[in-house]
């Protein structure tokens, strides 16, 4: 549920990154230094990572009754949570035009995700100096370069408490037809 946020608040930023877009790709959230999460797969697009870095903030918080303010730079992600996401459920997840809603995958995981939450969007320009957006470019940039490099990506300490998920549990990736799925990797949730 969209709310204004009273309480205690988790505030965070989330940010995704793919070398070439698409290419190897990035997803980040972070709170600060000592609470993080990032990962990524071997192809996609700059939208997937940061919708997957919504996803697993909302994942990683899920153990908490804490409202969450999270930091995005892609209007794309904050508009489509927020604004489109609703209609398109009610068009069987397909946008005005009536064709397929992109990131499908994504975008039902982070519905669903949703349910029972309060949080709140907030646009930043990226790339300015806003600290959280710049932590999270950092780790999301880093975890595509790790890709790229074939290498595993620094994965942070993700949430205290946060329940770790095992690389077997994971969906893996689809073809880059801008539905993707959790990379097998080793994440937090």
């Amino acid at each position: 549920m969209l709310a204004t946020l009273e309480g205690m608040t988790i505030t965070a930023s989330a940010d995704g990154s793919a070398l070439g877009n698409p290419g190897p790709a990035g997803w980040a959230w972070y709170v600060d230094d000592n609470t993080w999460a990032a990962g990524g797969w071997p192809h996609g697009t700059n939208n997937q990572g940061e919708l997957m870095a919504v996803l697993q903030l909302f994942r990683s918080t899920a153990h908490v009754d804490d409202d969450l303010h999270i930091f995005c730079d892609s209007k794309y992600v904050i508009d489509s949570i927020t604004k489109w996401m609703p209609g398109w459920k009610k068009k069987g997840w397909r946008k005005g035009d009536g064709k397929p809603v992109m990131n499908l995958d994504l975008m039902k995981q982070i519905d669903e995700a949703l349910v029972g939450r309060r949080y709140v969007f907030e646009w930043v320009k990226g790339h300015v100096g806003h600290e959280l957006n710049e932590a999270a470019d950092a780790r999301a940039r880093g975890a595509a370069e790790a890709f790229a490099r074939g290498l595993p990506p620094a994965t942070g300490p993700g949430y205290p408490g946060a329940k770790l998920i095992e690389p077997a549990s994971l969906i893996e990736p689809v073809e880059i037809t801008e539905n993707i799925s959790p990379a097998s990797h080793t994440t937090l949730f």
